[in-house]
Order: C-alpha cells, then sequence, then structure tokens
C-alpha cells in the first residue's frame, strides 16, 4: 500500500540518495492481491527520509516532544468516563486569536 504524502507548500528538502518520491502502485487494481508476498526471514525496517526527519525535528518544542502524553491520557480517561467539560468560550477565543496571528494582524 502505498500513501502520496504532499509537501502543502512547503519547500522541498533533499532527499537520500535512492529514495523514493512520488511512487506510485502499479498494477491492474492495486489490491492486496497485487501486493507482493512478504519474504520469511527478512527483518523489517524503517529508514526515515530527511523530509521526515525535518518534520519530527519541527514537531520539538524547547528540546521536547510536543504532545504531553500525560494531558492526552487525562483527557482520554475523562472523555471515557463522562467527566470532560467542554468550554465553547475558550474555544472560541482561541480560534479568533489564531486567525488573528494569521493574519497578522496585532493582538488587541
Amino acid at each position: 500500500m502505498n500513501t502520496t504524502i504532499s509537501n502543502n507548500g512547503l519547500p522541498l528538502l533533499p532527499q537520500a540518495p535512492g529514495s523514493q518520491t512520488n511512487s506510485t502502485a502499479t498494477g491492474t487494481g492495486g489490491t492486496a492481491s497485487d501486493a507482493p508476498a512478504s519474504v520469511p526471514g527478512t527483518d523489517d525496517s524503517v529508514r526515515l527520509t530527511d523530509s521526515a526527519r525535518a518534520l519530527q525535528d519541527a514537531a520539538k518544542v524547547d528540546g521536547n516532544a510536543a504532545i504531553d502524553t500525560k494531558r492526552v491520557e487525562q483527557i482520554r480517561k475523562a472523555i471515557a468516563d463522562g467527566s470532560y467539560q467542554v468550554n465553547p468560550t475558550r474555544i472560541a477565543d482561541k480560534m479568533i486569536a489564531l486567525d488573528t496571528q494569521i493574519a497578522g494582524a496585532a493582538k488587541p
């Protein structure tokens, strides 16, 4: 299965030699029967491109992961037990602040 990820207007980063760019599935229908059979005795591996490494580095804040896993788990538990409260005013304020930031306008 191939998934194409576009750069969404971001500058293209250098690719490692021999890396695949914009590859598409070949075959008649791209179904599971068109995929090559797995070869026994081989190890799975992942090789990140320079673009993937740059995205990974950009997601970090002050050298730490940008996702607070403890907070995510707290919210997940609150949703599961029904105690999670949505504050629509806070959401609206944050959306307006983001729109203002994107538009380049000065904050009030």
